[in-house]
């Protein structure tokens, strides 16, 4: 009905245009909203205060110059001035309720839109580096990146889903060594873990696959392997540092590491340690519903000679500089705190050159608009990053980033931990076995990502109307309910012709309200593929549940008189394939039975 509005008001603006009443307009500024007093009409619209000024006219003139000028349409019963020109349309009774045969006609597809135009979007999220199992700080990421990229494939754009996988640099080195360290204490040897490593029980279970698989064969004496290294941090009672540097203590591990071992076997524990953890991840993700078209090597990038071709674009246009045998890209030039070093004094290049590298990657793919998703503690990294882009001569407004806040999981009063190092983190399998993978997505993404958020377990669990998704899962499962129930008090099955041809028979407000509420699906879809808010789906939908337990209390569904309850059925029907779109787009089911 909207969009019937909005052709017939550009189609008399190009009429009064035409005649030169009017000058030019653009088409696209054009609006139609739904009235916050329903005793003003059906919809509403600004267009004559809009175009006004630029005509030189009184909004109220233009807007009678503009209803007069309105050709006889069927369905639109009266358009009237308001306030200071404002036009309030009615539309009839029956039209209100003909997006039930665009329902009907679409199915599963009812609500996709074509905003996006088949333009080619890539969209980057989760990427956690693979030193552990995902755990619950990561779950907002995946859940909002997955919601993201489905609304934006039902808005018309061809998207892929990326996963940057950080199998590179110095992180790589403590898990390598973490896991080593792990089995040479298998073997028998006194080993003191450093307080820098990675603790996790996922340490161990690779480190006895290790030696299952390779017996003694990468085993070292432990005297080998802690000569002539640092100290490690020793800490007071109160947390405060009396000496030692842990960071300088797992360097030098990572150094007589790579010497003991050799390279081969070297990499064999690395390349073990990553498989085991990808797998881990990749299966996580999966049993989550978040499904990746590409997993990118931070590896590759260096294999195939990508990192050294991005830094000599960036040579090339004089955009980096040596200092202290380092060399460094001027970032402060793009609104950077400071410049970055991209290759240290020891010719080791650092992770900013790959990210470089990966922009670069991705800028030669052909997206027309590439997004990334991360956390809220990369803020400072967009400049850098954005500048990196700019100084290679690209068009840094195809990058987009949007910061997702981590949630912070509370069971009752209790903050729980989430430190990857120490291994005390709630994983993102814990929380979906708790609550479910249904509510740990929908709740991840019911807020803005730039929200902080508090994840209340006992909501989540809960049964109640207070709990959204119940809530919206419920009124779909009350739609099953109500067709399940038409054999049980012997009605005839109920056919979607048949109502549609009755629906004149809907004369009550609840029935045109939760009807419009319906034409809106397709609406919120491109609204929140335009603003990249999934959770605009998720508010929509609470919003149709209550519209649809309002009508079901309110209202016999199930009456003898054949006719009305076949409409009414046509409306119930419609209601629930919409609450199972709307919930397929944030990766949530539709349950029939609750």
């Amino acid at each position: 009905m909207k969009q019937a509005l909005h052709t017939l008001i550009v189609t008399t603006l190009h009429t009064l245009q035409v005649r030169g009443e009017i000058a030019p307009f653009d088409e696209a500024s054009i609006k139609i909203e739904l009235p916050r007093d329903k005793s003003h009409g059906d919809f509403a619209s600004n267009v004559a205060m809009l175009l006004a000024k630029p005509n030189a006219l009184n909004p109220r003139v233009l807007a009678q110059k503009l209803i007069d000028a309105f050709p006889v349409t069927e369905w639109l019963v009266s358009a009237e001035i308001a306030g200071p020109g404002f036009i309030n349309f009615r539309v009839a009774a029956e039209a209100k309720f003909a997006v039930l045969a665009q329902v009907f006609q679409k199915q599963s597809d009812y609500g996709r839109v074509n905003l996006g135009e088949g333009r080619l979007v890539q969209v980057e999220f989760v990427s956690a580096n693979p030193t552990g199992p995902l755990h619950v700080g990561h779950g907002r990421g995946a859940a909002y990146g997955s919601a993201l990229v489905s609304v934006l494939r039902h808005a018309g754009y061809q998207v892929e889903a990326e996963y940057y996988v950080n199998d590179a640099g110095r992180q790589m080195d403590i898990l390598t060594v973490s896991v080593w360290l792990r089995y040479l204490a298998l073997c028998g040897e006194q080993v003191t873990f450093p307080s820098n490593g990675y603790q996790g029980d996922y340490i161990i279970t690779t480190a006895r696959a290790l030696l299952t698989e390779q017996g003694d064969g990468l085993r070292a004496q432990a005297q080998a392997v802690f000569a002539n290294v640092s100290e490690d941090q020793v800490l007071d009672d109160a947390g405060n540092v009396l000496r030692g540097d842990k960071e300088q203590h797992i360097d030098d591990i990572i150094v007589n590491a790579r010497a003991l071992l050799g390279a081969d076997k070297y990499r064999l524990i690395l390349d073990r340690v990553l498989h085991d953890i990808l797998s881990d991840i990749k299966e996580d993700l999966s049993e989550f519903g978040v499904h990746f078209d590409n997993w990118f090597s931070e590896r590759s990038l260096m294999d195939t000679g990508v990192v050294d071709a991005a830094l000599e674009r960036l040579q090339a246009n004089g955009q980096l500089y040596e200092q202290g045998g380092a060399i460094w890209f001027r970032s402060t030039d793009y609104g950077d705190t400071k410049d970055r070093v991209v290759v240290r004094d020891n010719g080791i290049k650092t992770y900013f050159a790959s990210d470089i590298a990966y922009h670069y990657n991705k800028l030669a793919r052909g997206y027309d608009k590439i997004i990334n998703i991360w956390g809220s503690d990369h803020h400072g990294y967009i400049p850098r990053v954005r500048g990196a882009i700019k100084a290679m001569g690209e068009d840094d407004a195809r990058l987009m980033v949007l910061l997702v806040q981590f949630a912070v999981l509370y069971r009752g009063t209790e903050k729980a931990a989430m430190s990857t190092r120490s291994g005390q983190f709630v994983t993102l399998r814990e929380l979906r076995e708790e609550i479910g993978t249904d509510a740990t997505r929908f709740f991840y993404v019911m807020r803005r990502c730039d929200q902080h958020m508090d994840f209340d377990l006992d909501l989540a669990k809960s049964k109640s109307n207070e709990n959204p998704l119940f809530y919206i899962q419920y009124a779909h499962a009350r739609c099953c309910g109500v067709f399940a129930q038409l054999a049980v008090k012997g009605y005839a099955h109920w056919q979607a012709q048949d109502g549609l041809a009755q629906l004149a028979l809907l004369t009550e407000e609840s029935e045109a309200e939760l009807a419009q509420k319906l034409a809106q699906f397709p609406e919120v879809i491109a609204a929140a593929a335009r603003d990249s808010e999934p959770h605009q789906v998720a508010y929509y939908l609470k919003d149709l549940a209550h519209l649809l337990h309002s009508y079901y209390n309110n209202t016999m569904l199930l009456v003898d008189d054949d006719d009305v309850r076949t409409a009414r059925l046509t409306l119930i029907a419609a209601t629930r394939i919409v609450l199972a779109n709307g919930l397929a787009v944030l990766g949530v089911s539709a349950p029939e039975r609750m």
